[in-house]
């Protein structure tokens, strides 16, 4: 039963990280899987293949010229009509629009879509247009958790129903280190770019540091911010207490030597930093939105505060930088709660019942005997523009 994956890559984020774990499993499971990618020559986009085939999964790559490339389309029409896979499972937005157009045209019998995340230009009345009518071309949609359903609801009009949800899983690792790095750490993880929050965080670490000056902030990861975050770094007068690390791989040794980690995104589909921190037994200060509110655990692994609020940001880090015995009894609770709830394993058992369902014309929650026994699908129905709420800002 092959299954084709086809996502745009440019280097290891959430969804390539996702499909590290996700294809090896299901491929020891039984499943011919591939993979094709679309690329525009970005070393990340090597590395990603490099680790994907050291784990066994067949890659293909195709580049694009730009982000509407009519000779690409024709190539992967024909990969398509040449490998014939049962199923194509398109990732992002441009494997959406490539995949789900070839995948239609070359009557690929299931077509499967996730949307993995937030992304500003989803707020443009012609992008939701165009999203929706590829979206209908697919059998079955997923989004990695709920909070990112409720957004492509009320952002592009989708019925966020009739998404399935599976959010992505995490490989337990050796038992975690105690922090041990005396005075209160705290470490944030992600792409230097606005999305992420780290303007708000800088904020709230000065106002967190004039109550508790011990406090120390990392800052993994690079981006095209970092120039302006340096720059408002020292014009806050924090400049001594706030490390760049830049891009740091394996995450978890970072993770280890924090006490803290925070996640004040201003967007996050699912927010696999928080998992990996609360895996590595470390509590989550977290914004809420999106998928972290399904994953911390407000006042038991960490705490959850409004997006974009310093102030209550400030509030958090101090709470925990000023009681870091309740920050270790957080981080255990975390753990407990990433190996309970969010393992590989069950991500990888979800994606395959979904597949399953598909080839059998079922959808999760629909009534067995009512089911037509053919593929599909899913109508997208959208709510009246009266009754959508208007989209954030």
């Amino acid at each position: 039963m092959r299954v084709l994956h086809l996502q745009k890559v440019a280097g290891i984020s959430g969804s390539e990280a996702h499909l590290l774990a996700l294809l090896p499993q299901l491929k020891e499971r039984g499943w011919d899987i591939r993979f094709l990618m679309l690329h525009e020559h970005e070393p990340g986009a090597w590395d990603f293949a490099r680790e994907l085939r050291a784990r066994g999964i067949p890659l293909d790559a195709i580049p694009l010229a730009a982000d509407v490339d009519p000779i690409a389309f024709f190539r992967i029409a024909g990969y398509l009509a040449r490998t014939r896979p049962r199923i194509l499972h398109t990732h992002l937005v441009h494997a959406d629009v490539y995949g789900q157009l070839t995948g239609a045209l070359t009557g690929i019998p299931v077509r499967v879509s996730t949307k993995h995340g937030f992304n500003e230009f989803r707020e443009n009345r012609g992008f939701a247009l165009g999203d929706r009518a590829i979206a209908s071309l697919a059998h079955t949609h997923i989004a990695i958790s709920r909070g990112l359903a409720r957004y492509l609801e009320e952002v592009e009009g989708f019925d966020g129903a009739s998404f399935e949800i599976v959010h992505y899983g995490i490989e337990p690792d050796r038992e975690p280190q105690p922090y041990d790095g005396g005075g209160p750490r705290l470490l944030c993880v992600g792409r230097l770019i606005p999305i992420k929050g780290h303007i708000v965080l800088l904020r709230a670490f000065a106002e967190a540091r004039r109550r508790v000056p011990s406090l120390r902030l990392d800052i993994a990861g690079r981006g095209p911010l970092e120039p302006a975050l340096h720059a408002l770094a020292k014009e806050l007068g924090i400049e001594d207490a706030v490390h760049f690390l830049g891009y740091v791989a394996p995450i978890q040794r970072a993770i280890e030597q924090a006490a803290v980690v925070v996640v004040p995104s201003m967007g996050e589909g699912f927010g696999m930093v928080a998992l990996e921190a609360m895996e590595r037994a470390r509590p989550v200060i977290a914004a809420e939105i999106g998928g972290l509110g399904e994953l911390v655990e407000d006042g038991v692994t960490g705490f959850l505060v409004p997006a974009g609020e310093a102030e209550a940001l400030a509030g958090a880090l101090v709470q925990l930088a000023s009681d870091l015995p309740r920050a270790v009894e957080m981080g255990a609770a975390g753990r407990r709660r990433a190996l309970e709830q969010f393992l590989q394993e069950r991500c990888t058992d979800r994606t395959e019942l979904l597949y399953e369902q598909a080839l059998n014309g079922k959808r999760l929650g629909s009534d067995p005997k009512g089911s037509d026994p053919g593929v599909r699908p899913q109508s997208f129905r959208t709510r009246p523009a009266s009754a959508r709420p208007s989209s954030p800002r």
